[in-house]
Order: structure tokens, then sequence, then C-alpha cells
């Protein structure tokens, strides 16, 4: 009798625990999902209003910031969208007298605006577009990094939201001199402009910079609903442009995803930086030759490198 007690007992502390690690687990996932109140009484986005802004069909704001020519002397108007983790206040290399001699260029029709065209400097490629082939992206590591994250914001926001702004988490500074993600050029050019403001760990902490960066991050690598690479010409009679600038030494996103995009695109014309990295549009004067290209035409030259295998490294 005695012994069956023991067996009984045992039994007892063996489901008891079990109970609480399955019960502790669930608990730890609840948190992983929940994030932190939101700062300022309640509100999600906590961001001051510091500059002109404008607001979109779904009621959010789109902050702006106004370089060059006065609008009200503009002929035309050049719209930069900043890239992930940066923000309206980022510079681009081109002096005034750029702004002044391009703007001239081009007169108005009969009081009709006109798209010049579009340039993408190294735009997104999402790993999901039905139309990239396996064989390019399977051994991408970048594939199985982003795959990672998208999970964390769509299903552990909470954990993400911890991950990286805790303290022992590398800075943001360490992180833009990292060789994984820049190459020699980029590292230069960080040393001279502000960088990624957006990601450091004081302003990752803030709910509204958090919350906005993340819901990006799900809508770059989401479902789009349709497939880029079956887009028919928007400019079907040559009147304007699109153009694609990449670094061949991009190493946040590789050349081979671009050529093979731009490859089943024929109508966008294609520019490969040969020592360029992911920080190209900071180049000195490049951002004038982009300008240049898509405003007034003219070629960019350089020495291509080497058509190597399609396969990501």
């Amino acid at each position: 009798m005695g012994q069956n007690n023991l067996l009984c007992s045992s039994s007892t502390m063996i489901f008891m625990a079990v109970v609480f690690t399955v019960v502790s687990l669930l608990g730890l996932f609840f948190q992983a999902t929940q994030l932190p109140p939101p700062q300022n009484n309640g509100e999600s986005v906590g961001l001051s209003v510091s500059s002109p802004r404008i607001r979109l069909r779904d009621g959010r704001f789109l902050a702006y910031r106004e370089r060059g020519v006065s609008k009200n002397d503009s002929i035309n108007r050049i719209i930069v969208s900043h890239g992930f983790g940066s923000s309206k206040d980022m510079n681009v290399l081109a002096t005034q007298n750029v702004w002044d001699r391009l703007l001239c260029c081009f007169k108005f029709h009969n009081d009709i605006v006109t798209l010049a065209g579009a340039a993408l400097i190294v735009p997104t490629v999402n790993y999901w577009w039905p139309s990239l082939p396996h064989s390019l992206i399977s051994k991408d590591y970048r594939r199985q990094i982003v795959q990672w994250a998208v999970w964390l914001s769509h299903y552990a926001p909470g954990l993400l939201y911890w991950w990286i702004t805790h303290t022992w988490i590398p800075s943001n500074a360490v992180l833009e001199r990292n060789p994984i993600f820049f190459n020699d050029r980029d590292i230069d050019i960080l040393k001279s402009i502000p960088g990624f403001p957006m990601l450091a760990q004081n302003k990752l902490r803030e709910r509204g910079v958090f919350d906005t960066l993340r819901h990006d991050f799900m809508v770059a690598f989401g479902e789009w609903g349709f497939d880029p690479m079956r887009l028919s010409n928007p400019f079907p009679e040559n009147g304007s442009s699109v153009h694609i600038w990449q670094g061949y030494e991009d190493r946040v996103v590789p050349f081979q995803l671009q050529r093979y995009v731009s490859g089943k695109l024929p109508w966008i014309q294609y520019h490969e930086v040969p020592d360029g990295g992911h920080l190209i549009v900071h180049y000195r004067g490049l951002f004038a030759t982009i300008l240049r290209a898509l405003l007034l035409g003219e070629e960019f030259c350089s020495d291509p490198k080497p058509n190597l295998s399609n396969t990501v490294v």
C-alpha cells in the first residue's frame, strides 16, 4: 500500500509539473503576442507633428519636406520616397544648381501635368512573388531571415519588440558598420550621413515608430495580390520611362534578383553600379546621374561586372 501511494504521489507531481510547464509556455506565448501599452494617453502613434503632411485615403498621414526650387516656381516636382528605417529628413546629394537646371528643362503642355517616369533605387524584391524561381532564392540566407522576421511581426510582435529594444542588442551604430549588410563604400558613406535614425533603439522604443516599421515590413514581404513580373508597360507610347538602379555589391538586396526582375520586364531600364552597395542613392554625383537619366534620357555608362550564375551567394 505504501508503495502504491508513493507511485500515485510521483505521478501527481509529474502531472502537475507538466501542467505548470504548459501553462507557463502558454503564458509566455500570450505575452509574446502582446505589445506594451502605447504612450501618450493611449495614442497608438506618439509622433510629434513638425512638418507639413497630407492625409491618405485610408486615414493615415504622410509627412514630407520640400527641397530645391520653390513649389510656386517649379515646373517639375520630384517625389523622393525614403527607404526602410530612414525618414523624410533623408538628404540626397544633388546641388541646388542641379535642381535648378533640371527643373527648367521641361514645360507644361496645354497645362497638362504628365509623369516623367519613375526611378526605383534598390527596390524591394519580395521573396514570395510567384514568378521568382525557387532555384534563385532557395539558398539565399536573407530569405530565411526575412521569413522569421515576418512570422514574428505577425504572430509574436511582443517578442519582436522585446528583442530589438533590449539593451544588450547591438546598437544602431554597430549594425550600420557591419560588413554583412554594407560594403566598404557604404561604410564610408555612413560616417557622413545620419544613417537609419528610425532603427535606433531610442526610436524603436516609441510604439508609433515600432508599429509603423513593423507594418511597412509586413506589407513589403507579405501577400501583394499581384505578380509584379506580369505588369505591362505603363508608358506604352514611350513618353515616360521606368528605371531600376542597383549596386553590384549590395548585400541587402542581391543584384541577381534585380537582374532577373528587370529581365522579365524589358520596358524597365536597368542600371548597375559596379562598386555600389546598398546606399548608392547617397554616393556623390550618382543621384544627379539618376535624375539626368530619368528626365533627360542620358545614358549611364559603366564597366559591367561579369554575368555570374543566377545562384544567390
